[in-house]
């Protein structure tokens, strides 16, 4: 792959610089990249857009999921099957062949979840639907927790430099 997408060869360090290499988050690209900012995740404007990209279709899915994206969800398919029989009833000369209701797939007894790392698009099986299991490897995991303790040590360090009060948090369980 061409390393046009890097925003600073990881061999050179940037003019004020001052954070460490970093590896990007999205899955696939991991490439070891020079912040230019003390939040980035992301190590180049082509992983930040598919990372929105991602976002966007895990909203939307969750959107679907919910009682009021069913529900919208069956009046398009009742509006779209209604245009269905006006246009065959337009046409009706021409015969199409009808079609079928979709095949049941086969019941198991655990669903999927999609992995929650920025950019990996895989589904994993859950034995049930109040699983805390949210990534589909320790890979994956790993990744983003690595991200979530940097950006906390760094809202730490602004705060004590602010002279605010820290209070610390309970670490959120290990939910892999």
């Amino acid at each position: 792959m061409d390393q046009s997408h890097f925003v600073c060869h990881i061999g050179e360090r940037p003019e004020g610089c001052c954070h460490r290499p970093r590896r990007c988050l999205l899955k696939g690209c991991e490439r070891l990249f020079w912040p230019r900012r003390p939040q980035a995740r992301y190590c180049s404007e082509g992983c930040q857009e598919a990372a929105r990209r991602w976002r966007s279709r895990q909203s939307s899915q969750r959107y679907r999921a919910s009682d009021s994206g069913r529900k919208r969800r069956r009046d398009q398919a009742r509006r779209h099957r209604q245009r269905l029989r006006e246009r065959q009833a337009a046409s009706a000369d021409v015969e199409l062949p009808g079609e079928g209701q979709r095949p049941a797939s086969t019941s198991e007894d655990f669903s999927t979840r999609r992995c929650e790392r920025p950019g990996c698009y895989e589904h994993f099986a859950i034995l049930h639907e109040h699983s805390c299991k949210r990534f589909c490897s320790v890979a994956c995991r790993l990744a983003l927790r690595r991200v979530l303790d940097r950006e906390a040590r760094y809202r730490a360090r602004r705060r004590h430099r602010r002279g605010e009060r820290v209070t610390r948090r309970a670490r959120p369980p290990d939910t892999s």
